[in-house]
């Protein structure tokens, strides 16, 4: 007895029934890494933009530093290495009576501009009325307003009160412009602090007074600090303002060389002027570092006064 004999069948796949391309997934991790590599590709032509820019930003001053050390008085060939132009300044009593009242009125600026700066901040963030906000916005137009407009108005008030131009006008200039600018540090670092600090001090029977003394001026020493090594480099650097309210003489430093540069162009300004950018720079990255010093988070919040 003979058994049926089962159909054996078997499925044959073409060559044109097999995917060529492959599956979803690998398409997909494929785009990802090409957007990847894509992310990561640096932008050559901002990186050849921001390095022309920062050429033409700071390849003068790199002149003015390298020309201050050559030992002849030609200022387009560098010849040898040599202090001679900064023994000339420190010989030069024009230049260093100058370079004092410069320091002078840097000082007063920033101890004037500190006191009424501090004393407005706490009031601008302890008012609760409408006067205490428009103050507020009146405070940011120094800020913006060109400084020349500033100079040209601080000239026209003293000239009005019949004030004759003198180191006393510049000071007074200086601190009125440079209110602005610890108030609006210290405002957002003001209102950062926890008032209950405050209040448990008063519960403790200190006075308001004592309060503010011992408890909320040692918070805002930092950025008091750093606010016055700003205003110190600001004010010491300024000419537009100092040039509009000084007066004949003794002159700020940044006035005298503006004066002497009209007459011709000696070595001697390019050793003062590399001697003022070291004192600058030397004072910005100070302002910067303080609140590392006490224990916050980076420098570069100095500004927003976080």
């Amino acid at each position: 007895m003979s058994t049926p004999s089962t159909p054996v069948t078997t499925s044959t796949t073409s060559p044109a029934d097999t995917p060529d391309t492959p599956s979803a997934p690998k398409q997909q991790q494929q785009r990802q890494r090409r957007r990847r590599r894509t992310a990561e590709r640096r932008p050559r032509f901002a990186i050849a933009v921001t390095a022309v820019f920062f050429a033409l930003l700071y390849l003068p001053v790199a002149v003015v530093v390298l020309f201050s050390f050559n030992s002849q008085k030609s200022l387009t060939v560098f010849e040898d290495f040599s202090f001679r132009w900064y023994t000339a300044f420190l010989q030069d009593d024009v230049i260093l009576d100058s370079l004092g009242m410069s320091l002078r009125v840097s000082l007063v600026a920033m101890a004037g501009s500190l006191v009424l700066g501090v004393a407005l901040a706490l009031g601008l963030v302890r008012s609760r009325s409408r006067l205490g906000s428009f103050a507020g916005l009146v405070m940011l137009v120094p800020l913006i307003t060109p400084e020349i407009v500033t100079g040209v108005a601080a000239m026209l008030l003293f000239k009005g009160l019949g004030i004759t131009l003198s180191t006393t006008t510049v000071m007074l200039a200086e601190i009125t412009f440079s209110i602005s600018y610890v108030t609006v540090i210290l405002r957002s670092r003001i209102a950062a602090l926890n008032p209950e600090v405050e209040e448990a001090a008063m519960d403790l029977g200190a006075t308001r007074r004592q309060a503010l003394r011992l408890v909320t001026l040692p918070a805002l020493l930092p950025s008091i600090l750093a606010s016055a090594v700003l205003i110190f480099a600001l004010v010491f650097d300024d000419f537009v303002l100092a040039y509009f309210t000084t007066g004949v003489d003794p002159q700020p430093l940044s006035v005298r060389i503006y004066s002497a540069i009209r007459f011709g162009v000696q070595p001697t300004i390019n050793a003062v002027g590399t001697l003022m950018l070291a004192g600058s720079v030397g004072l910005i990255v100070l302002a910067l570092a303080i609140p590392r010093l006490f224990g916050r988070r980076g420098g570069l919040d100095l500004l927003s006064g976080k």
